[in-house]
């Protein structure tokens, strides 16, 4: 269905470019908003990187900042074209559209498989790894169903619930994100899953180095991406302690709408999908559910927020760092309670560049912590 087919624009990388924003979102305590406010204000990644040092030094750090080398940076490269893989940017064409939309996307991605099925509409499709017959079966026929009328589907390429939707979608177009580097597939019997989706119609998708080992806390940004990437979110099965209600609060945080099929109160694996029913997910008894919410949904213009774009020949005028009165005046209103920056700026009295400014050396100290809605607060602990 070529009207539910986002067309793919954007603003493609110059491979030193490329290069340079790999070494940026490599370096020490540069995460997605760090990324895109030091872009933002220095107008390259390149300058960004020769700043470093200096932003980490005025912001207080006791040591220094590691800065990713460019051999570093072009290991990884070569690693990811030998596995048949590439890095695409946040303003590039071949980056899912969805995703641009969310806070802090992730400003590069490492994709490996049919770039197309980035430019459909999503449904992220998730549940119990433990996952019961009829559980699984419910969740093939929503993939195979949704699939077919348009719909990439994406998951986490789990056991249970997301290995069934991966399967079910295999000709029709799915995407898997990943908790670890492409080549750090888990768990480790679903990496023939992995080589059918990327070899065929499907999509592998990080935002971890190549050679990185997921680890329990990186599942929680694979399940960011789920929500991120997809227009709505069918929860399968799910307890009420699961990663599968991350993915679905994620979800709600960023306008997706999120479904849920409901199940026995006897069985534990339905606690979490009927407590979202209640919360008021979508009950979902079959894929008309879905498709005559998302049809309308899918014909938005996915590109009206892209972020960290880096067009040629653009350097902003030259900013005379923070005196030391500006600096300490937003330390002292800084705390460990989350506060928002506009508040901020109210509070001193100071120019926005200038707080922002001071806001990036305290998070490349270390000092600063980023919180959902673009709330901060100050670490007290260093």
């Amino acid at each position: 269905m070529s009207d539910v087919s986002a067309e793919r624009t954007g603003i493609a990388l110059t491979e030193r470019q490329r290069l340079a924003w790999l070494r940026l979102i490599r370096s020490d305590n540069v995460g997605p908003a760090t990324f895109r406010d030091l872009i933002n204000h220095f107008g390259s990644a390149e300058t960004a990187l020769d700043m470093l040092p200096e932003l980490s030094r005025r912001g207080g750090s006791a040591r220094s900042i590691r800065v990713a080398t460019p051999g570093e940076a072009e290991r990884e490269m070569q690693m990811a074209s030998r596995l048949g893989a590439r890095f695409v940017g946040i303003g590039e064409p071949d980056y899912p559209v969805a995703l641009r939309q969310i806070e802090g996307a992730p400003p590069l991605l490492t994709i490996k498989g049919r770039l197309q099925t980035a430019a459909l509409p999503a449904l992220g499709i998730v549940g119990s790894r433990n996952a019961s017959i009829a559980g699984g079966k419910f969740a093939a026929m929503m993939a195979r169903e949704v699939g077919g009328a348009g719909y990439a589907i994406i998951s986490g390429l789990a056991r249970g619930i997301d290995t069934a939707a991966h399967r079910a979608s295999l000709e029709t177009g799915t995407i898997a994100a990943l908790a670890g580097g492409l080549d750090r597939a888990y768990p480790p019997e679903n990496v023939r899953l992995l080589d059918e989706i990327t070899g065929g119609n499907g999509l592998a998708i990080t935002e971890m180095p190549l050679g990185w080992e997921p680890r329990a806390r990186d599942f929680p940004r694979r399940n960011r991406l789920i929500a991120g990437v997809s227009l709505g979110l069918l929860v399968v099965e799910a307890a009420q302690r699961s990663g599968s209600l991350i993915t679905a609060r994620y979800a709600a945080d960023f306008g997706r709408i999120v479904f849920a099929v409901p199940g026995s109160p006897l069985d534990p694996r339905s606690h979490g999908t009927n407590r979202l029913i209640k919360d008021g997910a979508t009950l979902t008894s079959e894929a008309r559910d879905i498709l005559e919410v998302l049809a309308p949904i899918s014909r938005i213009d996915l590109f009206s927020q892209q972020q960290a774009e880096e067009p040629e020949n653009t350097a902003p005028p030259p900013q005379a760092p923070p005196s030391d009165d500006e600096r300490a005046a937003i330390v002292d209103a800084l705390g460990p309670t989350p506060v928002d920056i506009d508040d901020i700026i109210r509070h001193t009295g100071a120019p926005a560049s200038t707080v922002y400014l001071i806001l990036l050396e305290l998070d490349l100290a270390g000092r600063l912590h980023r919180h959902v809605g673009g709330l901060v607060s100050l670490d007290l602990t260093l």
